[in-house]
């Protein structure tokens, strides 16, 4: 007996599917889809979550110095004159970074695996491409949802049916995090 459902699906497909659907649940919270989908969705969901609980604290702290260009009023580099070029001017800056630990770095992998990249869009400027900025769900996973379940033994999400669909009358789902 396999231990997924086929979704009626090519491998490929039903990858696809199941890790969108998975972003878009771990993104916003909530997702209506039909019952087998958001069964297979839960098997996902629930081990990054659990994963991002486990590895949440493990890091360290390192303090580094970056060079970084001085910018002007404008925002533009400032440059000057050396040798009869114009060469960036630099400053260096001291910069706390969180320095992954081995098994989160290999729990950052896995869920990279995992998700689409996801862009944010502001309502001001929808259907427009500035001012979009890509969201980073492993980071959102470790410092946002991580920290919600702490406590939390597995049962991550709730499984709500909706009714059947007009359609093709499948059972209706709404999948959220608890």
């Amino acid at each position: 007996m396999a231990g997924y459902k086929k979704l009626g699906r090519t491998s490929d497909q039903r990858k696809a599917v199941l890790r969108n659907q998975v972003t878009n649940l771990l993104y916003h919270g909530k997702i209506r889809t039909t019952e087998t989908k958001a069964k297979e969705i839960r098997k996902i969901a629930e081990g990054i979550i659990a994963m991002a609980v486990r590895e949440k604290d493990n890091y360290e702290t390192v303090t580094v110095t970056a060079k970084v260009a001085r910018k002007d009023a404008d925002g533009k580099r400032v440059k000057e004159v050396k040798d009869g070029k114009k060469v960036t001017v630099y400053d260096e800056v001291q910069k706390e970074i969180k320095k992954d630990n081995a098994s989160r770095l290999h729990a950052r992998r896995q869920m990279m695996k995992v998700f689409y990249p996801v862009t944010e869009v502001p309502a001001s400027n929808k259907g427009k491409k500035k001012n979009t900025k890509q969201i980073d769900m492993v980071t959102k996973m470790f410092d946002e949802v991580a920290p919600k379940y702490e406590g939390r033994n597995g049962g991550y999400t709730r499984i709500v049916k909706i009714g059947p669909r007009k359609g093709d009358a499948a059972m209706e789902v709404l999948i959220e995090l608890v």
